[in-house]
């Protein structure tokens, strides 16, 4: 998550700091000075403590458990922005009572902002700061795809039903994959035997790399398409205008993959569609819906989204 600190943070023109909230957070950024706490899970004392003009979250970890708000401007900005989970409607029900600026990403986050927080709760679209870098990048045509679901556990993405047919796939092709199993699948079952799988196949694949990046920007840089379903890292990729391919075996039965991109099953899903975006790119009418679905996004897709969310934190300040 310090990706969406960090894009931020660079815009910032007074003393900032992260906190960690959590041991595994310690010296996550090499950009960003940490302020170094005792006990990294006594939020509450260790706002307190500091004494910020403004906290900044990012996610709502603990945010039943603290209430540093009722004394210091809190700011919630999304980490990336996943587009198909409900991810919107889980973030309205839980952060509303504590939270004086919402920064969205785009207009559909905002709608819903504004419709089910209180009204003293300032609601602001931003974009993605993360996805600033993306933004008029050109496609490097090394003919290199990345390959980067949704998590299973709380995303209920596609990893299980795909991964294993993926590398199938690409091996001995002239393809080059970039495979990135979402963090959470690196470290939890069932995602966790699966992913440890695939590393010791990859190791026998000379064109397919394990993507060991801690964050996805350098990877979606790097690559010419984009395979994936409805991870946040789709509403980041779309900044690229390069070829989306989203899997629709995902595991959670109460969800559907918004068609965004070109949409299919694993079951179809062969070399011949990555050789046809290679050398084609997508088709008028995916072209025509992925135009569609982002003007319904109303992310601001100008490579200015770090500056806007700055603006807004250090607006809290004065």
């Amino acid at each position: 998550m310090r990706k969406t600190f960090e894009s931020i943070d660079r815009h910032v023109d007074v003393s900032s700091a992260y906190m960690p909230v959590h041991p595994e957070a310690r010296d996550c950024s090499d950009s960003i000075p940490q302020i170094d706490v005792d006990e990294v899970m006594d939020i509450d004392r260790n706002v307190r403590d500091i004494d910020p003009a403004v906290v900044v979250y990012n996610h709502r970890y603990r945010i039943e458990d603290i209430d540093f708000y009722d004394e210091y401007p809190l700011v919630h900005i999304r980490h990336g922005a996943s587009i198909g989970r409900g991810e919107v409607d889980v973030t309205v029900a839980s952060i509303g009572h504590a939270i004086d600026v919402a920064l969205a990403p785009g207009e559909r986050w905002a709608r819903r902002y504004r419709e089910a927080f209180p009204d003293d709760v300032r609601v602001a679209v931003v974009g993605i700061p993360e996805a600033d870098d993306l933004v008029a990048a050109e496609s490097p045509r090394q003919k290199r795809v990345l390959y980067a679901p949704t998590n299973h556990n709380y995303g209920g993405g596609s990893y299980l039903a795909t991964a294993e047919t993926v590398l199938d796939t690409f091996a001995d092709t002239e393809y080059e994959l970039l495979f990135r199993p979402h963090p959470m699948d690196q470290t939890e079952e069932p995602g966790r035997s699966l992913t440890q799988a695939c590393r010791e196949r990859i190791a026998s694949l000379p064109n397919v790399i394990f993507d060991e990046h801690s964050t996805p920007g350098e990877s979606m840089l790097n690559a010419d398409i984009l395979i994936s379903d409805y991870s946040g890292i789709v509403a980041e990729w779309l900044h690229t205008g390069r070829p989306l391919i989203q899997f629709t075996d995902i595991a959670a039965e109460d969800n559907t993959v918004p068609e965004i991109g070109n949409v299919m099953s694993i079951a179809d899903f062969d070399v011949s569609v990555i050789d046809d975006l290679y050398n084609h790119g997508s088709s008028k009418p995916v072209a025509k819906r992925e135009a569609a679905f982002r003007a319904e996004l109303g992310i601001p897709m100008d490579g200015h989204a770090g500056e806007r969310a700055a603006t807004e934190v250090i607006a809290c300040t004065r």
